[in-house]
């Protein structure tokens, strides 16, 4: 005769494992959930970064959908993106840059060697900003609606791909969240 007891490890080790993987599981494993969506964007605490304009909340309540972008001098996959950012400044979409932990020296040198795509940007030397934000590491990047709302966070660099199948239908989101108010 089996002993109820003898039974109880093997089933809490199913019931647990069966618990952490449901509880874990997501429809995309690399989109990393945020509490800011439909919200307010967080405040902004810039530093200048050499004669670049600081944006402010003004600037992104201003009408329109626009990117706010986290970057680095030292963060290769900021580089990758770059180009996209470079596309995407071109149709006049504002892009709002934070150099997030970063020298200036070495910030500046970046964007004289790789361009500027920023309409404005500063400088978050702590990563306090970031820190309010919810920043998990650089790049990310936050689509904003015409309202300063969050509509879409993106973890890692935007890719051609991505930015097709995700970060262009968020922009456009959050054009036409501006328009319906």
């Amino acid at each position: 005769m089996i002993r109820p007891l003898v039974l109880f490890p093997p089933a809490l080790f199913v019931g647990l494992s069966l618990l952490f993987y449901f509880s874990m599981e997501r429809s995309d494993p690399d989109n990393l959930p945020s509490t800011f969506i439909g919200q307010q964007a967080p405040k902004i605490e810039l530093g200048p970064l050499g004669d670049a304009k600081l944006f402010d909340a003004g600037d992104l309540a201003a009408p329109g959908a626009k990117i706010v972008n986290f970057w680095a001098s030292w963060c290769q996959p900021c580089r990758v993106e770059h180009s996209q950012l470079m596309d995407l400044q071109t149709t006049g979409l504002p892009i709002y840059g934070v150099n997030y932990k970063d020298e200036a020296s070495a910030a500046l040198g970046f964007m004289s060697e790789m361009g500027a795509p920023y309409q404005k940007m500063g400088q978050d030397k702590q990563g306090h900003m970031a820190l309010d934000w919810g920043v998990y590491g650089v790049p990310e990047s936050f689509i904003i609606d015409g309202q300063g709302r969050i509509v879409l966070r993106w973890a890692g660099p935007i890719t051609a791909r991505n930015l097709e199948s995700d970060i262009k239908p968020a922009l456009q989101k959050a054009a036409l969240i501006a328009i319906e108010q």
